[in-house]
């Protein structure tokens, strides 16, 4: 059963990270980029959710986990598996692009200071993390089929919004795989990592403080 589940998450985090890399380093795709990146999330997480519970992020396996929705048994391998894949996707991109110079579009959140960037990270991470929870956990959603649209559509709004600041990572995944692929500074992989995985702790800490009520076993 666990394989299963790492399977869903490998794949799912595969071709998240995979979409970030190819739209942000393709010139005339980049203008799209959020929406093709929120568009994967979304179909992702309705491909996966009823296997693995669609995670897809370190980040929100560690809310849900704390949330107490998924065993640390579980969430140790979820975590490595989204990890792996987030590098592979990065060395794909990285084979399909061959040559091309990505320091570029890195260089475009530097005008940014330190503590803007881990605002940024951590307050969609934050939204990111609560609408999963919200959505994919509550009793009162219980059996919904829109909580897919409610998380994509989370990262879209963030990709746009906070982008230019701090590159809309979000996730750790994601931060490791952009930085395998050179679109963002070995020594600045610290703000997403720390940002993110703090805005996850800190969403399932509201959640449980707000006590929204539910007895759904699993995400």
């Amino acid at each position: 059963m666990l394989a299963r589940k790492l399977v869903a998450e490998f794949l799912g985090t595969l071709f998240l990270v995979l979409t970030v890399g190819m739209t942000v380093m393709t010139p005339d795709a980049a203008a799209l980029a959020p929406l093709a990146i929120g568009s994967v999330l979304m179909v992702m997480v309705y491909a996966t959710g009823h296997i693995s519970g669609g995670h897809l992020n370190p980040a929100v396996t560690l809310g849900v986990t704390l949330r107490g929705k998924c065993t640390w048994a579980d969430a140790v391998p979820y975590m490595v598996a989204q990890v792996v894949a987030a590098v592979a996707a990065g060395a794909a991109v990285l084979f399909i692009k061959g040559s091309t110079n990505a320091a570029a579009v890195a260089a475009a959140a530097n005008e940014y200071s330190v503590p803007a960037k881990l605002l940024a990270e951590f307050l969609f991470t934050f939204a990111l993390v609560y609408v999963v929870l919200s959505t994919a956990t509550a009793k009162g959603c219980a059996g919904n089929s829109f909580y897919g649209l409610a998380i994509g559509f989370t990262v879209l709004a963030g990709a746009f919004a906070m982008g230019p600041v701090s590159g809309a990572a979000f996730n750790p995944a994601v931060a490791v795989g952009v930085t395998v692929m050179k679109l963002a500074p070995v020594e600045g992989i610290w703000i997403a990592l720390a940002a993110d995985f703090l805005g996850g702790a800190a969403a399932a800490a509201v959640f449980k403080a707000f006590d929204m009520g539910d007895d759904r076993p699993s995400i």
